[in-house]
């Protein structure tokens, strides 16, 4: 079912014409939140790289050969090595690999190979000095949707000994060569790379996340006056509203980057609570697209005169609107100027962002700056409004697949909350149309009390998100194993569909105090899933006299009947319980 809902959901996007942010690349790499990576894994949390891929080297004859160790759910890319010897002394031929595992790759829209577990790669070396300094990149991923910036770590080798130094950070005598070596080619890859970025930029205009936005605010210059002075300072002020966008993004990023976090480009959509942000955005861009909602009139069109600053400031926050809402898409091209970027210092990185900020508004600049083409843009008439509730079903869309990355970010309850949010939007904007007075009204209050609501829930329920089960599945063998040795055993048999279970566990099972309490007394916590049929489960049921869920059974400690528990439980009754089972 998962599977056949993925392959749906790609499909709308397809047509859409979208490209998941999920699958772009830090430089060649693939960018966090990979769609086709998350269906692999349930994990929502990542290790550090060197964690996750554990180097050891080893020096024989005439060879060296470099071991890694990968953590489970996590995998290394075989074309992403590279191995190069830092001084002129020393020669490396080609590689020697493994065979590795096939998987398609959703950027590369091909087959590519990988490996699990552990590999090995085996360099041999010609040299005439007594040790050899090397730097050698790799690149992998996690099967949850992390993919890392490749990873570069610098080698001395003492061929007589077999000591092997490793470092995260060049020598000196490797920054010496690696300057020599750039020096020719430096301004060439800056200025590709710059080329790059602005073609990237403006096919992001294309995504669904940004097209609709840029189009209301192109088409608002068909209902409006205004001289060409007047156009391009709006144009001037949208762009210095996405590029500064696009600035500041870039300037969190290297920070934490500086400071140690393995992170890249669309990092914020790791967060769970970013993501949900996105998906209120988007849907209420969706409603006010629709002509449910009239809101935004001063980002969402252009101000009625150069003179208005309020209507300079409509045309800026517009561009940090479009760049906000361009977060869960990519462009082809982006890929090869961000991993530029991630390596560079942090002025020629901050320079790259620029330039994909730019190019995003160069549509825009064009637009105001040549006369001649906002002139051939459509007359206004009746189909803008038409055109304007089509475009609101790709903010819809974007919504929905941003729903299903925060469900499997987290779990299916905090989407569960989500959804509550997004009716309680709704509600807020009906109960505040029910009365168009100035003042406060009981209406008014009702619809802030629901968008405090709406921001709460989600919030409350991604903080009590446990990312490991605190319980294990329950099943006939594990309970007889665990009885035979005389353990305590407290078993909770629920369905998702049982409104009572549900109630019980929020209320009664599942703080802190009670996770407490079981560690404490030595409880084992064994959960049965009654939402498909489970025939062990039913015979478990069965033999209590029980038709359905809930059912709750404390055994004690040593031999003995478990006792049953009432159906509906609060926390002391649960706790009185558990001192029982000594």
């Amino acid at each position: 079912m998962k599977n056949r809902f993925h392959s749906c959901l790609l499909a709308i996007l397809c047509i859409a014409g979208s490209h998941g942010w999920a699958q772009s690349f830090i430089g060649d790499a693939k960018q966090p939140i990979n769609s086709a990576a998350i269906l692999s894994s349930s994990a929502s949390s990542f290790v550090p790289v060197e964690q996750a891929f554990q180097l050891a080297v080893a020096v024989e004859a005439d060879q060296i050969v470099f071991n890694w160790s990968i953590r489970d759910g996590y995998y290394l890319y075989r074309d992403r090595f590279k191995f190069n010897a830092v001084d002129a002394t020393s020669q490396l031929r080609s590689p020697v690999f493994e065979t590795g595992k096939v998987k398609w790759d959703d950027y590369f829209e091909a087959d590519v190979e990988v490996y699990y577990k552990k590999t090995s790669v085996a360099v041999p070396f010609q040299s005439s000095a007594e040790q050899i300094e090397m730097q050698i990149e790799s690149q992998g991923c996690a099967d949850a949707g992390l993919c890392y910036p490749p990873y570069k770590q610098w080698l001395t080798i003492d061929l007589g000994s077999g000591i092997v130094e490793i470092s995260t950070t060049p020598s000196s005598s490797a920054q010496s060569a690696s300057s020599a070596n750039a020096g020719g080619t430096e301004n060439f890859s800056l200025g590709l790379i710059l080329l790059f970025a602005l073609a990237g930029g403006m096919i992001l205009n294309l995504m669904p996340c940004v097209f609709p936005v840029l189009s209301i605010k192109a088409l608002s210059f068909t209902m409006t006056h205004q001289t060409d002075k007047s156009k391009q300072a709006h144009g001037l002020a949208y762009t210095a509203g996405v590029v500064s966008s696009f600035v500041a993004i870039a300037v969190v990023m290297l920070a934490l980057r500086a400071a140690g976090e393995a992170i890249g480009w669309g990092f914020q959509l790791q967060s769970p609570l970013f993501v949900i942000f996105l998906i209120y955005l988007f849907f209420v861009m969706g409603l006010a697209f629709s002509g449910y909602l009239e809101i935004g009139s001063s980002l969402m069109s252009v101000g009625q005169s150069s003179d208005n600053e309020e209507g300079l400031g409509s045309s800026f926050m517009t561009g940090v609107l479009a760049t906000t809402v361009a977060s869960p898409c990519t462009a082809p091209f982006m890929g090869p100027a961000l991993g530029f970027a991630i390596s560079q210092p942090s002025y020629v990185a901050l320079l790259v962002f620029a330039f994909l900020g730019l190019g995003m508004a160069l549509p825009f600049i064009l637009l105001t700056w040549i006369p001649g083409v906002s002139q051939k843009l459509p007359r206004p008439g009746q189909w803008m409004d038409t055109f304007k509730q089509f475009l609101s079903f790709p903010l819809y869309i974007t919504a929905v697949w941003l729903l299903w990355v925060a469900g499997r970010q987290t779990n299916i309850d905090v989407a569960a909350t989500v959804v509550i949010g997004l009716v309680l939007i709704a509600m807020a904007i009906w109960l505040w149309k029910l009365n168009q007075s100035t003042g406060l009204s009981r209406s008014k209050i009702l619809a802030a009390a629901c968008l405090i609501g709406a921001l709460a829930l989600p919030t409350l329920s991604v903080s009590e998100f446990r990312e490991e089960p605190l319980w294990q599945t329950y099943s006939p063998q594990l309970l007889s194993d665990l009885r035979s040795n005389g353990q305590a055993v407290f078993i909770n048999l629920t369905a998702d569909w049982c409104i009572t279970c549900l109630v019980n566990e929020k209320v009664a099972l599942g703080s802190d105090t009670f996770y407490q309490a079981l560690a404490e007394n030595n409880i084992t916590y064994l959960k049965g899933d009654w939402t498909n049929n489970d025939p062990e489960i039913t015979k478990l049921l069965n033999q209590y006299q029980r038709s359905g869920v809930p059912l709750y059974l404390m055994y004690p400690n040593g031999q003995g009947e478990p006792e049953i528990l009432p159906q509906i439980l609060l926390e002391p009754m649960i706790m009185e319980a558990i001192n029982r089972t000594n």
